[in-house]
């Protein structure tokens, strides 16, 4: 293995690790911990409640299509809101807050415009809201009301500008309130709402910020908070409110409105104030304002930690997957330690969230599996090229299509080690006068030739080539496939390659000269595996089996064409008929070996 292989788990860390402290905040994996949230944020829905205190007196379709009559098309007259504002004070609500603008007069009713200015005057816990556009010159600041709430910094240029739609309908003494911006991420949707805007050294308080103020609530130490969103608060219709304040026998009940924060807004699809939220394309503006009210009331808005600390949890989780790359561990456990990651993760968001928390552990999750994919992809990559090189290895021992399936059924076990086999030796007899009548590359090629079509034949009945020895072939079963019947498989093949000479012989005219061969054959004990210097190992059997089985194939000659021994007889069983040849003295043993020849059929 080249040492850029050996550290491909390490380089990829490194990349990874470079991508993630390079910048953590990328839009792309901000929005992948942004949109977990989402979901969290809907599977957990159900179990919160709005809070009773918040009341929204809702616009809604029905109320501009009741209310046609007397206030004519949107906008109405600003009077029927002076006269709601009297209805619902006359109940002493909480607050009375209005997500509705009066930035602009009515010159077509300016009595409407005045009776909403006294009431409002008359009113002191009525708020309005202020919108900061993006651009534009507006009014100098230091000239604004403290109504605004306004706040000048050490550092606030003196002549400093912000284009604000203020409530210009009312007295400046009335314009308590503060900003309604929506706050999007970037991808657009709405998480949170502003504490406050910073605009040439002056702060404007949100509306929720100046209730927070009024009341004495918690905030957050952040210019924006993180919305812990609620079902809707409760609604009731714009219309049926009017309508029975007019009743000389109100129908509704006297204290519906005590104590409580009274909403004015609208969620009728056609007055344009839905935007896009966690829970919605088209959540009502009303209800954000609602939830950053009850957020700050119950001081419940999701705290966000620093996201460098989950940098660090990415980093040590890619660490960790790299260290199990490379110590070589399964990629599925690999993929199954992922997996059990991700359900913690999901499920510490979710607690999490239950105790004020946003955690963005999505991303630092995304960027293990980011590492994991590719480095399966390397370590398949890797695995397919050690696979490769084993089937070019074995390859030159046994049958490709054996070897194939010994390495895909990681099977593969080639160190040494003593294992029962059947081996076999087969050596020419004639090639000698064979080769006194032909040119020596004639020679090589016919001996070419004949070792094709016999090592074929070893291949075609599962057996292993160990080597070629001058003009012999040594080949044994059982090793490196595990094989329950190679001494039946050996004798097979030993007969086939029989037949296989005769065919060779017909084909090239042969039957003048005297070319046949001796096959030999033992079953035994023997060492089996890669054997050699560390420069040069061959896969081979050594052992007194090996030896037994070379020395049987040298009895062969004036006996039979195949001898084997009386244990692979043995280890044959009833597969073939056997014709016993005697006791025979071989070089090494001091006891007579008793050989057999295999019977054809034709010779049964």
């Amino acid at each position: 293995m080249t040492p850029l292989k050996h550290y491909a788990y390490l380089i990829l860390f490194c990349i990874v690790a470079l991508a993630i402290a390079a910048d953590y905040r990328w839009a792309l994996f901000e929005r992948v911990d942004a949109q977990a949230g989402d979901a969290l944020t809907r599977a957990m829905l159900p179990a919160r409640t709005p809070s009773p205190d918040i009341v929204i007196v809702n616009i809604d379709q029905r109320s501009l299509e009741l209310m046609n009559d007397e206030a004519g098309s949107w906008p109405w007259p600003r009077a029927v809101h002076a006269e709601l504002i009297e209805a619902i004070a006359a109940q002493h609500p909480r607050a009375i807050v209005f997500d509705l603008l009066f930035n602009e007069a009515d010159t077509f009713r300016a009595d409407s415009d005045a009776l909403l200015r006294d009431t409002v005057a008359a009113t002191p816990n009525v708020f309005v809201p202020t919108v900061l556009l993006g651009d534009g010159q507006g009014a100098k600041l230091a000239e604004l009301p403290a109504s605004l709430g306004l706040e000048r910094l050490p550092h606030a240029a003196p002549d400093a500008r912000a284009p604000l739609l203020l409530p210009l309908v009312l007295d400046p003494a009335s314009w308590r309130g503060g900003l309604i911006n929506f706050d999007a991420d970037n991808d657009g949707i709405g998480r949170h709402y502003l504490r406050y805007a910073e605009r040439a050294g002056w702060r404007m308080p949100s509306l929720p910020t100046t209730l927070a103020q009024r009341f004495h609530w918690p905030q957050p130490d952040t210019q924006r908070m993180r919305l812990n969103w609620t079902p809707r608060h409760a609604t009731v219709s714009y219309a049926d409110v009017y309508h029975d304040a007019g009743r000389e026998n109100p129908q509704r009940p006297s204290d519906e409105f005590t104590g409580k924060i009274v909403l004015i807004g609208t969620a009728a699809p056609g007055l344009q104030d839905l935007r896009p939220t966690p829970l919605s394309k088209s959540w009502p503006g009303v209800e954000i304002l609602a939830t950053a009210i009850d957020n700050l009331e119950h001081g419940n808005w999701l705290r966000e930690p620093s996201r460098y600390g989950f940098a660090a949890l990415a980093l040590a989780l890619t660490a960790l997957l790299a260290l199990g790359f490379q110590l070589g561990i399964n990629s599925v456990w690999l993929a199954l330690a992922m997996g059990v990651a991700s359900l913690l993760g999901a499920a510490t968001m979710a607690f999490a969230q239950t105790a004020l928390y946003f955690l963005p552990l999505a991303m630092a999750l995304v960027w293990g599996w980011v590492y994991y994919l590719f480095a399966a992809l390397i370590a398949y990559v890797k695995e397919r090229a050690r696979r490769e090189a084993a089937v070019r290895l074995f390859g030159r021992f046994l049958d490709p299509r054996v070897v194939t399936a010994l390495v895909a059924g990681d099977r593969l076990d080639s160190a040494p080690a003593a294992r029962e086999v059947t081996v076999l030796f087969s050596d020419i007899r004639g090639f000698t006068s064979l080769s006194e009548t032909r040119s020596p590359e004639e020679v090589v090629a016919l001996l070419n030739r004949y070792f094709s079509r016999q090592v074929a034949v070893v291949f075609r009945h599962g057996g292993t080539l160990d080597k070629f020895i001058g003009d012999a072939i040594m080949a044994f079963w059982g090793a490196p496939v595990d094989d329950s019947e190679h001494a039946r498989h050996a004798v097979a093949a030993a007969q086939e390659m029989g037949r296989e000479l005769e065919a060779f012989r017909a084909e090239l005219a042969l039957d003048g000269i005297e070319f046949d061969i001796g096959i030999g054959i033992h079953t035994g004990r023997a060492v089996v595996g890669f054997i050699g210097a560390d420069d040069r190992l061959d896969y081979t059997a050594i052992g007194d089996t090996v030896n037994l089985a070379s020395r049987i194939e040298g009895q062969t000659k004036g006996i039979a064409r195949i001898l084997v021994s009386q244990a692979t007889r043995d280890a044959c069983g009833a597969a073939f008929d056997f014709d016993d040849r005697g006791e025979h003295h071989v070089k090494g043993r001091a006891e007579a070996v008793r050989l057999y020849e295999p019977l054809s059929n034709e010779e049964k």
